[in-house]
């Protein structure tokens, strides 16, 4: 979720539609100016006993962020409060109850998304071991009731814990108890838009699969591969889920305007405090007639703030967000990207993975969007076999994809090899979730502590 961050032009009035259109359609960018980014979150815990330290408790996140700054970071404040960082690579920013993120740098290349994810976790053991913190790579917590978590103190997450409960039974885990990895990837035009927001709307259960990462509630089997992705089916229906009008005949970025505008609102940032404008209407906003601020209309920021509180599997917002995958240990904070810089940034890799899925039905789509959660690679794939057959396919796919980038590092290695860990997922059929669930029945005789030493980073 992220931070108020304003830029040029930003206190704009909005006063015509096409600034709206404007993020999207000022988001395409020429081949040469692609980038990755990579978004990963971590939950945070005490060495001593596992819990999960509080905002401003001795050695807990306040001081952790703090401590970031010996290596360049700058404090972000809200009030009183430091709640961020900015610096050379990207943003590090604080969940709801804690989960630390970095947003990283928009990079050229995997070499470089990987070095700064490698940089950023050494960075946080430096601190953790200085404080007693660990860090844990896991989609769900699997020990902590949401009564065992702290909230951090930022004014966009009070309003959404108020909120939540209003129109989901799971928002609260959502917000509190999950952790993800996500990847920001370009397009160079609307048609690009529609054809990549396809393929990776069609292939994120593919993706949910292959890093099913959160077997565990409160200490026991929960049921699932990825309770982590079976959270959002049950979060807020309005703002969330598959959006079947991006397989239809017209998507363009105005009907994803359409669609973004119809999602309820959160709040509007004013003056440095966060106005509750939940369940109002955008829509309103921009005649004017917003209850909670009569007779003002939204500024481009307020609209950009907007955009982040939708929460669909793939998202927009001058790029497309992948948010399909669970948090996990530090190799597949490599892997994610790669398997959609693969898919998406070469063209002959995009045709062929549109080949796999454009015949799939509004059906079929909803189908995987159910059963993946907690069937994982097994779940039936529309084109025959299971996804694990599915996931064959799609991997060679990206590295073919990979290969024809050519991008290689001082020691001549090409992206490639970044995929390795789901090769072997695809090989085995065997998820993260699969390998804790037996660790968990066999050799750690069902004692769930075991995870803070084989998941931590």
């Amino acid at each position: 979720m992220s931070n108020q961050v304003t830029t040029v032009g930003d206190d704009a009035m909005i006063e015509r539609f096409d600034q709206l259109m404007s993020v999207f359609e000022g988001g395409a960018k020429p081949k040469h100016a692609w980038r990755i980014g990579t978004e990963h979150e971590k939950f945070v815990f005490r060495h001593t006993d596992h819990q999960a330290p509080s905002y401003a408790e001795p050695g807990g996140i306040r001081d952790l962020l703090m401590g970031m700054t010996r290596f360049g970071w700058e404090p972000i404040f809200e009030g009183d409060h430091v709640i961020a960082l900015k610096g050379a690579d990207g943003n590090i920013s604080l969940e709801p109850a804690g989960q630390f993120e970095l947003s990283g740098a928009p990079l050229e290349h995997l070499h470089a998304t990987c070095a700064e994810s490698n940089r950023h976790l050494r960075q946080c053991r430096e601190i953790g071991d200085e404080l007693g913190l660990g860090f844990l790579g896991l989609g769900f917590w699997p020990d902590k009731a949401r009564a065992d978590l702290p909230v951090m103190p930022k004014g966009r997450y009070d309003i959404m814990l108020r909120h939540m409960p209003r129109v989901g039974n799971l928002g609260l885990d959502m917000m509190l108890r999950t952790c993800t990895i996500q990847t920001n990837l370009d397009y160079s035009s609307e048609a690009d838009m529609v054809t990549k927001f396809r393929v990776s709307l069609a292939l994120q259960p593919l993706a949910t699969a292959l890093f099913a990462n959160s077997p565990f509630t409160e200490g026991r089997p929960n049921g699932f591969k990825s309770f982590r992705s079976h959270i959002w089916t049950d979060t807020d229906p309005a703002r969330t889920g598959v959006l079947p009008f991006v397989f239809e005949d017209g998507f363009s970025y105005q009907r994803y305007c359409d669609y973004a505008l119809d999602v309820p609102m959160y709040f509007v940032y004013r003056d440095g405090r966060y106005i509750d404008a939940a369940g109002h209407s955008f829509r309103d906003f921009l005649a004017g007639s917003l209850a909670v601020l009569p007779g003002e209309k939204p500024r481009l920021a307020d609209w950009k703030d907007h955009l982040t509180t939708a929460f669909p599997e793939v998202r927009m917002k001058g790029y497309l967000e992948m948010r399909g995958a669970d948090g996990g240990r530090w190799d597949r904070i490599c892997a994610l990207p790669a398997l959609w810089v693969g898919l998406l940034y070469d063209q002959t890799a995009l045709d062929a993975a549109w080949d796999l899925v454009k015949h799939w039905s509004p059906a079929d789509h909803d189908r995987l969007r159910r059963e993946v959660p907690a069937l994982a690679l097994g779940a039936a794939s529309p084109n025959g076999g299971t996804l694990q057959d599915l996931g064959r396919e799609v991997l060679k796919i990206a590295d073919a994809g990979l290969a024809a980038r050519a991008r290689l590092n001082d020691a001549g290695d090409s992206e490639q090899g970044f995929l390795g860990p789901l090769r072997e997922i695809v090989a085995s059929g065997l998820t993260n979730a699969d390998r804790l669930l037996a660790q968990f029945h066999g050799n750690w005789g069902g004692n769930l502590a075991r995870v803070y030493e084989t998941e931590a980073y």
